[in-house]
């Protein structure tokens, strides 16, 4: 299924920029190892008179169960097992198409803990009449075409079909990483600040949705987000489309470099630690978000979190630039990076000097506090 996939290169040539729309990729030596042939958004595609892609959206929704005896049982291959799936198909025009449903027979968990019992509308006696899960996720992936893109209310549904898909072997059906939209986020953009996270419960009551069905069942939320997403003004869809890198990156080659209008992001191969990761060069350098340049690192990379990393560059052309290093742990366990380089003002600079400075003095505060511990006790 080609749903958006992302390119692989090394190149930073501002050169070799391949634009679409507000969105730029950088284009060069492209090299994968994966099973299908990777589709971009940058590719050429039939498009209708307003410019954007004619494609379909496939926005849908999940719902899982968990292990009913608590974590210390539970499968760690398989924390969360999908007992539902629900989608709506929309066109390029964001009429309705088709609609998906599937109830899913578990096999892991096969008594529902207790808050699921609390939350989904659905009994064991449902489950039991369901379908295995590989027969339906073939039928969704099936049913959704080779030339749609998700949609979803967050992140986390995308990772868990993933994580459910691999557990049963049928991973190389759905090759990653992708692109993707995450209706959650551009609520946010689009009727708030950009930043704070909303439940659907929350947009459907804002937008003064008809709420005809409860929430809470995979089918209903489907039809919930896709009312949410037909709100999302159009020109907002091509700047601010999403990356899933459940699938990271592997190898050098593999590595991702995608430029948005407001920033770059950058996906490392597996590193063996963080600590590894940080002496990597290409972790380490920053490269301006517009012109493509190395930037100049006027403070350098310092933890700002157990998993986090901040630094100050400068670009000579187009001045401050705030990068940030968060570290991510695969599903292999294995350390990789997602470092994102984006423009700052200087009271942001600024902001950013007095943190390293607060947490310098919090770590010699510290280890002077040690000292004296060591001296006491020898």
């Amino acid at each position: 299924m080609h749903i958006h996939r992302a390119l692989y290169h090394e190149s930073r040539n501002p050169a070799a920029l391949c634009f679409n729309r507000n969105l730029c990729y950088y284009i060069s030596n492209i090299a994968c190892d994966r099973q299908a042939p990777l589709r971009h958004p940058a590719e050429p595609r039939s498009r209708g008179v307003d410019g954007l892609e004619l494609m379909n959206y496939v926005v849908f929704d999940l719902e899982w169960n968990q292990c009913p005896y608590g974590k210390a049982r539970e499968n760690r291959k398989i924390p969360f097992e999908i007992i539902e799936i629900g989608a709506v198909m929309l066109d390029a025009d964001m009429s309705r198409l088709s609609t998906f449903h599937r109830v899913i027979r578990p096999k892991v968990y096969r008594q529902l803990h207790y808050r699921t019992k609390e939350i989904v509308n659905l009994t064991m006696e449902d489950l039991k009449n369901g379908m295995p899960f590989p027969m339906a996720v073939r039928d969704f992936l099936e049913w959704a075409g080779r030339d749609s893109v998700f949609c979803t209310w967050g992140c986390v549904d995308l990772n868990e079909l993933q994580r459910n898909m691999n557990f049963y072997g049928l991973l190389h059906l759905l090759p990653g990483p992708f692109h993707y939209y995450d209706v959650q986020k551009l609520f946010s953009i689009a009727f708030e600040d950009g930043r704070t996270c909303r439940s659907l419960n929350y947009a459907a009551d804002l937008l003064e949705l008809q709420e005809d069905e409860e929430f809470h069942s995979a089918m209903a939320d489907a039809e919930y987000t896709s009312e949410v997403f037909r709100r999302i003004p159009r020109g907002l869809l091509p700047e601010n489309d999403s990356l899933n890198v459940f699938q990271n990156p592997k190898s050098k080659t593999e590595e991702i470099h995608t430029v948005y209008n407001r920033y770059s992001l950058y996906v490392s191969r597996e590193f063996r630690s963080k600590e590894e990761a940080m002496n990597d060069q290409e972790v380490r350098t920053v490269y301006c978000s517009k012109c493509g340049k190395k930037a100049h690192r006027k403070i350098r990379w310092f933890a700002a979190g157990s998993q986090k990393y901040v630094c100050l560059a400068v670009c000579p052309v187009h001045g401050f630039l705030q990068g940030v290093i968060r570290m991510r742990k695969s599903e292999t366990g294995a350390t990789y990076v997602k470092k994102t380089v984006a423009p700052c003002q200087e009271a942001q600079a600024e902001a950013i000097r007095r943190r390293r400075d607060e947490l310098r003095e919090k770590r010699r505060k510290r280890r002077h506090l040690n000292e004296e511990k060591l001296s006491a006790t020898s």
